[in-house]
């Protein structure tokens, strides 16, 4: 070996590890990065999920109150929710009071044929019917504080087609 060289290889000894230990952080933050950017994806997955079933659960408590009698007396309701079937209730659902929001006359003979199927109250075609519209307003919240839904909330309104008599209207749409 050269003499020459001797010194300028002792200078170089150190750069390797300077330099092997700068690509080594650059790398280091590079997948603290790719772990951060990947768990707050997972998060928010895990918030739309719970959104989504929220909103299923607004739809099944919106089921409920279409399939009762709603309109006869309408009124503020509560509605406990098991979204997923397994015994126990994961979200409630908060119905405000049904609010008839619009009302058409419809001349006793040219109620469409079909609402003779809704009750015998249509049975007869010399009184007017009305084709009203209602707001259901429900607030979806979670029931438990320990489940992981804990902070979900949504709201949902839903506007319901409902053919009335002319006694019902004036009942409970006329006001």
């Amino acid at each position: 070996m050269n003499k020459s060289s001797l010194p300028a290889a002792r200078q170089q000894r150190g750069a390797a590890l300077i330099v092997g230990l700068i690509l080594l952080t650059l790398i280091t933050i590079m997948v603290v990065g790719a772990f951060n950017v990947s768990s707050t994806n997972v998060q928010s997955v895990g918030n739309m999920q719970l959104r989504d079933e929220a909103i299923a659960a607004a739809n099944r408590g919106i089921e409920l109150v279409m399939s009762s009698a709603f309109t006869e007396a309408p009124a503020a309701q509560t509605v406990d929710v098991d979204i997923d079937n397994d015994g126990t209730m994961d979200f409630h659902v908060d119905f405000a009071k049904p609010t008839c929001i619009k009302a058409e006359r419809i001349a006793g003979a040219s109620v469409p044929p079909s609402s003779v199927f809704l009750g015998s109250s249509f049975a007869s075609s010399t009184s007017d019917a009305y084709q009203t519209v209602w707001d259901l307003h429900a607030n979806v919240s979670a029931f438990d504080e320990g489940t992981i839904a804990h902070g979900t909330a949504v709201q949902v309104h839903q506007g319901v087609r409902v053919l009335l008599t002319e006694v019902q209207y004036n009942a409970v749409c006329a006001a």
